[in-house]
């Protein structure tokens, strides 16, 4: 391009424009090889050259100066050379200056053509044109007008070109500077004050003052008016150059005022015509009117683009030195950002013929994403500036964000404008923050404050903005390697470490110190709410690397813990939650104590129940935790250990794997933590008890409640790692005084309802909230709390009393729990009195069982009990039944385990208390005519007493304790009454503590128990007998025998009771137990006096005599009792039948001839029933007191019979053999008269059907009934039959036919067939027991 090439040339210039050309190299081969030496001269060329350009001459002539001036400006060594002698030199012209001007005069002059639209497309091809490397011309055929667009363009490029030259040379130069180490690179730190003092530096300082606004102007006039690609990119790159060799030259205002400028084409604007776009602003002067958003589109145009992309270009070269500069490279990224992110944000379309700005017709928005990056990258980089860099950054963010907050809160675009801006400042302040997480301490305080002035902010978004970024800063920080990196080990105290320690120290605290000064500088319950959801949020994601900022933290948790506010509470103990479930074994030793502290303010704070109590629950968490680093008591494993062997195998081994657990944790733990002090544990331990005991008291009784349960799961859960100081301390200052503090507070609260929180109204009354009736008094939700109490002192009991025992004084605690339990059970609520009585028991029960209960505690809890007992007549209701029943059965469990400790004066004061109860139910009003059930204390002593049997060692209490049974039956004045007063005596002489005193006097005063009770105190009675040792039994056995009778004749009075069956069932079990034992003990045991036995079988007989004559077998009222309940006591008395016929008189027992008479003759006398009756009466008698007569008649023939005598016959069966024949003769001829004399009477009349088959059932078993010699023998027969008997080897002789043959005689003129066939049969029989039958013979 350096020429014109025209077919045409004008008349009177042919030849000339050459010579010209020529002339002017000429003329520039001088300027450039002696401009230093031919000063004068080369002014004066320079000079004519810069004034040609305004003369009135040729356009070619024009160009060829340009040529040569543009020639200049290109090559940086002229360019220097000129500007040395001319423009530095006071005495000289400013050349360089005015070639400068020349050429930005050149491109002004555009604005005035009429062309200048063609004009500034054609300098755009020639620029496309030269990038391509290709020859721009025209065609052959253009016309004069194209010429001269072609020509003004040309001229417009060249001065374009030159000017650009310029400023390549100045960043040239401005390299030269650094390299030759004149300037400091932009990568290293910017100093403002630094000058500079190199020779090049000068010379482009100078060159910058001198030139840059002239620059400025003519290329921002150039690109704003351009649109070609080509000639945009190599302005941009002379803005870039230009802009970046300022910044090396730390001059200022070019700096700002080219940034300026290039920050106008970064967005198109609508309407940018009418804003001011002034490209020489300071850096304070706002461009927010340039970059206001509107709602119509924003179109980013390939200039656009490209000036952002150097706009990026120059921010990252000059990061380091940008300084106040920052505001205007922000301003423009925060418009970018919002465009990026606006719906109506679009770029153009670029032709794919441009590679630069090529992007893929498939996304839309690639540029953007593009962009996108290149602003993150920015920001991301900030890791490589220098810190003052960083903090100028920083600096230009919150001026930014400054600017927008005042408009803010305008409600419009314009806010919605200011705060995408803001946000742009609070995202980039992150981003920075971030990636400068390895020096983030310097820059803390810098971004923070600022967040902390947005969160003063009346903007609710940016309150919410500000908070947010609040949030991710600190969680960033401190969730970030680097930190966690940098933080030293707790027990790493070397000296090189030390200033690490406060280093991080100062980090961590300044880190955390925001969130302190948000909650106690502000009054918003908002910004409060949100400074303590942060505070959680840092706890739960980062909580286990904090180390010196838990003072901070826990105070202001604590502070929290008093608000009023119910919210600002909740979120507090959300981060208290979070510290003790997950954070413990972060906190410094130093500070766990201020944590338990905080912890307590949560549980006794008022604002929120729920929060109580699951603060409470924390505490069991910290305690869990303290325990696990204090040290095993060896001494008191041992004892607990060594006091549970005695409870079996398996319970000692799971203590061992737990001690062995426990001591190989706690191993570990102290390994881990060397410096861990024990004794600063065991306080801390003691901090927790001691709130746990103040909360006891609170007058929220689920707060005190909880409370309690927690303190004693502590204790039980970990006292086997408190020492015996510890114990003592425990006790005596937290145990014990809370008993006494619950105890007095139960005795004394109000007994007033109270009345539930109103609800509302129902017909203009107020309606109330429910309470249930067990908590609607301050007294019962303190029982409540007293029945925690004693059910933590029973634990702690059950586990540790071996151990408690052996400390100092504890026999004085001890004492002072038995009076809270008698206190308490006299005058206590059921709950409380069963929560009392059961601390005891649970302690001497559990601990009796293992054996190691000493004798004055057992004795205590005995005497207890008897004087609440004692005491507790003069007090009514269910509470005292209730008592009086967890008493009893814990009488019953405690003797088992302990009956070896019992002595006979213990067994005493044990029944004595039976005794008590059951007289005392007696007094009172449980015992009444119409009972239809037990009454519970009478129920209770039932259950209890199979568990008194007394042991080995008290076999003389068996006296006592049936005995003292015995007083419980029936007593009357009848004929059961024992008339051998001195064999009672005689008996009972060898056991002097077998007679009783328990009940003197009183059967009188006291009367008897409830015929239910004495109902079902028999079975219990037998039992407790038939266990008795030998002798004791045998004793007491008449008596036993004597009261069942006394029971038995009950039945005369009810008839339909159980009482008199019961002690039938009884009788029948006590015979077959003796007939048992007397079978397989032939010969009587020699410790067993025989006037014991006499009187035992003389009680039978009398029994046998009075109930089976007088009340078995008669004739009742058929209305009086159901068929069912008959036929019932029917078998009943069948069965009392069977014992004596078929097991007491058919065993060899040792009852005396005359008791054995008695049995036979009261069998007799019952059999006798039917037959003694007149025929009158025999008609009306019902027939199942015929089947009973004729029973017992059948016992009597079973008794004389020979059949089972191969297997059960002996002495004593035939005596008893020998005495029943003659008592059945005389029945039996007895029955057939009186059938002969009735029949006769009767004439024609037919007999009644009792006679009828009483007459045929005694000939049917007479028959039937074979006898031995030896009964025979006592037959009133003649000497001559009893010879024949005799002589008579044969087993089944009928003797007895012989004694009733007179009667069988009378009986064969019966009218009755079935009566003289029996009578046919039995003379057959006596025939043939007289050898007199028929002796056929053979034919």
């Amino acid at each position: 391009m350096t020429s014109l090439r025209t077919n045409i040339e004008h008349e009177g210039e042919a030849g000339e424009p050459p010579f010209r050309r020529l002339v002017l190299r000429s003329v520039a081969h001088i300027i450039r090889l002696y401009s230093s030496s031919l000063i004068t001269e080369c002014e004066v060329f320079l000079s004519m050259l810069l004034k040609v350009t305004f003369l009135d001459l040729p356009l070619w002539h024009r160009i060829l100066v340009l040529e040569i001036l543009r020639g200049f400006c290109v090559e940086a060594r002229t360019l220097k050379i000129l500007f040395q002698n001319f423009d530095m030199n006071p005495k000289n012209t400013n050349v360089v200056e005015g070639l400068v001007k020349t050429l930005a005069r050149v491109v002004s002059s555009i604005q005035g053509q009429e062309t200048s639209d063609e004009s500034l497309a054609a300098v755009a091809g020639m620029f496309s044109s030269k990038a391509k490397g290709i020859e721009w011309s025209l065609d052959n055929d253009a016309s004069n007008a194209a010429v001269l667009v072609a020509s003004e363009a040309h001229a417009i490029t060249l001065a374009v070109e030159g000017l650009l030259g310029v400023v390549f040379t100045v960043a040239t130069l401005t390299d030269e500077a650094v390299d030759m180490g004149e300037l400091e690179s932009p990568r290293c730190e910017y100093d403002q004050a630094a000058k500079c003092t190199g020779k090049t530096a000068i010379l482009c300082v100078s060159m910058v003052d001198s030139l840059w606004l002239t620059i400025l102007d003519a290329l921002s006039l150039i690109l704003t008016r351009s649109q070609g690609e080509a000639i945009v990119l190599e302005i941009l790159k002379g803005y870039q150059a230009f802009t970046q060799a300022c910044g090396v030259l730390r001059a200022v205002e070019p700096l700002n005022s080219f940034l300026a400028s290039l920050c106008k084409f970064t967005i198109n604007f609508p309407f940018e015509s009418e804003r001011r776009s002034s490209a020489l602003q300071s850096p304070s002067s706002k461009r927010s009117e340039a970059l206001v958003d509107q709602k119509d589109n924003v179109v980013l145009t390939p200039k656009n683009v490209q000036a952002l992309r150097t706009l990026f270009n120059i921010a990252h070269r000059l990061h380091n030195v940008l300084g106040p500069s920052w505001v205007l490279v922000l301003e423009t990224l925060a418009a970018l950002d919002r465009a990026i992110h606006s719906p109506h944000a679009t770029t153009q379309e670029v032709p794919t013929a441009v590679p630069k700005l090529a992007r893929q017709s498939s996304s839309q928005y690639t540029d953007f994403n593009i962009l996108s990056s290149l602003n993150s990258q920015l920001f991301e980089s900030s890791a490589l500036m220098h810190i003052s860099a960083v903090r100028s950054l920083l600096t230009a963010l919150r001026q930014l964000s400054h600017q927008c907050i005042a408009g803010a809160s305008i409600v419009g675009p314009a806010s919605s404008q200011k705060l995408g801006t803001i946000n742009f400042s609070v995202e980039r302040m992150i981003s920075i923050l971030v990636n400068n997480l390895h020096r983030v301490e310097p820059l803390w305080d810098q971004v923070i404050s600022h967040f902390l002035e947005l969160v003063d902010s009346s903007n609710q978004q940016l309150r919410n903005m500000a908070l947010d970024a609040l949030d991710q800063s600190i969680c960033a920080v401190l969730g970030s390697d680097q930190f966690q990196e940098s933080l030293p080990s707790m027990d790493d105290t070397s000296h090189g470490l030390r200033t690490t320690h406060v280093e991080i120290e100062s980090l961590e605290c300044s880190v955390i110190a925001p969130l302190r000064v948000l909650y106690f500088s502000n009054q918003s319950n908002d910004v409060r709410a949100a400074s303590l959801k942060i505070l959680l949020h840092v706890l739960e994601r980062h909580g286990d690397k904090l180390r010196y900022s838990w003072p901070n933290i826990l105070e202001l948790l604590r502070s929290v813990a008093d608000a009023t506010e119910k919210d600002l509470v909740t979120l507090g103990f959300q981060s208290l939650r979070a510290i003790m479930n997950d954070g413990l074994s972060a906190i410094p030793l130093g500070s766990l104590n201020v944590c338990i502290d905080v912890t307590g303010a949560y549980s006794a704070q008022k604002t929120e129940l729920n929060i109580s109590l699951t603060a409470i629950g924390l505490l069991w968490t910290t305690t869990d935790f303290i325990a696990r680093r204090l040290l095993h008591r060896p001494q008191v494993e041992e004892r607990i250990i060594a006091a549970e062997a005695h409870s079996g195998p398996k319970l000692k081994n799971g203590l061992e794997k737990e001690d062995k657990a426990h001591n190989m944790s706690s191993k570990e733990e102290n390994e881990q933590n060397p410096s861990a002090d024990v004794g600063d544990h065991e306080k801390l331990l003691f901090s927790v008890f001691l709130l746990l005991q103040k909360l006891g008291s609170d007058e929220r009784p689920e707060v005190r409640n909880s409370a309690v349960r927690t303190l004693f799961q502590t204790l039980v859960g970990h006292g086997q790692k408190l020492s015996e100081t510890m114990w003592e301390d425990c006790l005596w200052n937290y145990v014990f005084p809370m008993l006494d503090r619950a105890s007095h507070m139960a005795a004394t609260s109000s007994k007033d309802e109270w009345r539930g929180k109103e609800l509302g109204t129902r017909d203009g009354k107020a309606v109330h909230m429910l309470i249930h009736h067990s908590r609607n008094t301050a007294q019962k939700q303190w029982d409540e709390t007293l029945v925690l109490v004693l059910g933590g002192i029973a634990r702690l009991l059950r586990s540790f009393f071996p151990f408690l025992r052996s400390l100092k004084d504890f026999w004085t605690g001890w004492e002072s729990l038995l009076i809270v339990v008698k206190d308490s059970t006299l005058n206590g609520s059921k709950e409380v009195a069963l929560a009392a009585i059961n601390c005891l028991q649970t302690a001497v029960i559990s601990h009796s069982l293992k054996g190691d209960l000493p004798m004055p505690y057992l004795t205590s809890v005995l005497d207890v009990y008897e004087q609440v007992f004692q005491k507790l007549p003069s007090y009514s209701g269910n509470t005292t039944i209730k008592a009086k029943r967890e008493i009893l059965h814990g009488l019953g469990e405690l003797y088992v385990p302990a009956q070896r400790m019992f002595d006979n004066k213990m067994y005493m004061q044990l029944l004595g208390i039976v005794d008590l109860a059951v007289k005392q139910s007696i007094t009172t009003n449980e015992n009444t005519e119409d009972i239809v059930s037990l009454p519970p204390v009478q129920r209770a002593v039932l259950e209890i007493l199979p568990l008194l049997r007394p042991a080995e060692q008290l076999s003389s209490m068996w006296l006592v304790l049936l005995r003292e049974l015995l007083c419980y039956f029936p007593k009357t004045n009848n004929t059961l009454r024992n008339e051998e007063e001195n064999a009672e005596i005689t008996d009972s002489s060898h056991h002097p503590e077998g007679k009783s005193n328990l009940g003197a006097g009183s059967d009188t005063t006291t009367g008897t128990p409830s015929q239910l009770f004495t109902e079902k105190l028999v079975a219990v009675l037998i039992d407790l007998a038939l266990q008795a040792p030998a002798v004791e039994k045998h004793i007491i056995l008449p008596e036993v025998i004597q009261s069942l009778g006394r029971c038995m004749i009950m039945r005369r009075d009810d008839p339909d009771g159980v009482l008199w069956r019961s002690a039938v069932e009884g009788f029948n079990r006590i015979l077959i137990d003796d007939v048992s034992k007397s079978e397989s003990n032939c010969e009587t045991d020699s410790s067993i006096r025989r006037p014991a036995r006499i009187r035992f079988w003389k009680e039978v007989a009398d029994v046998y005599e009075i109930f089976l004559i007088g009340y078995c077998g008669r004739a009742l009222s058929s209305n009086y009792l159901p068929a069912g309940t008959l036929s019932a006591d029917e078998t009943l008395e069948m069965t009392i039948l069977d014992v004596l016929g078929d097991k007491v008189l058919k065993s060899s027992i040792d009852a005396p001839p005359d008791i054995l008479q008695r049995l036979i003759s009261t069998l007799d006398r019952c059999a006798s029933r039917t037959s003694s009756l007149p025929i009158e009466t025999v008609e009306l008698m019902p027939s199942y007191c015929s089947r009973f007569s004729l029973t017992c008649l059948q016992k009597l023939l079973s008794l004389t019979s020979n059949e089972d005598e191969a297997h059960s016959w002996n002495s004593r069966r035939s005596e008893v053999s020998k005495f029943t024949i003659m008592i059945l003769m005389s029945r039996c001829d007895y029955i057939l008269n009186r059938f002969l004399t009735d029949e006769n009477d009767l004439g024609e009349r037919p007999l009644p059907t009792a006679r009828l088959e009483e007459g045929i059932f005694v000939l049917k078993e007479l028959a039937r009934l074979t006898i031995n010699a030896v009964t025979a023998s006592v037959l009133p027969l003649h000497p001559n039959l009893k010879s024949g008997l005799a002589e008579d080897e044969s087993h089944n002789m009928r003797p007895h036919l012989l004694v009733l043959y007179p009667s069988l005689c009378e009986l064969v003129v019966s009218r009755e067939s079935r009566v003289r066939e029996l009578v046919q049969v039995l003379l057959r029989l006596v025939a043939k027991e007289l050898a007199l039958e028929k002796v056929h013979q053979a034919t």
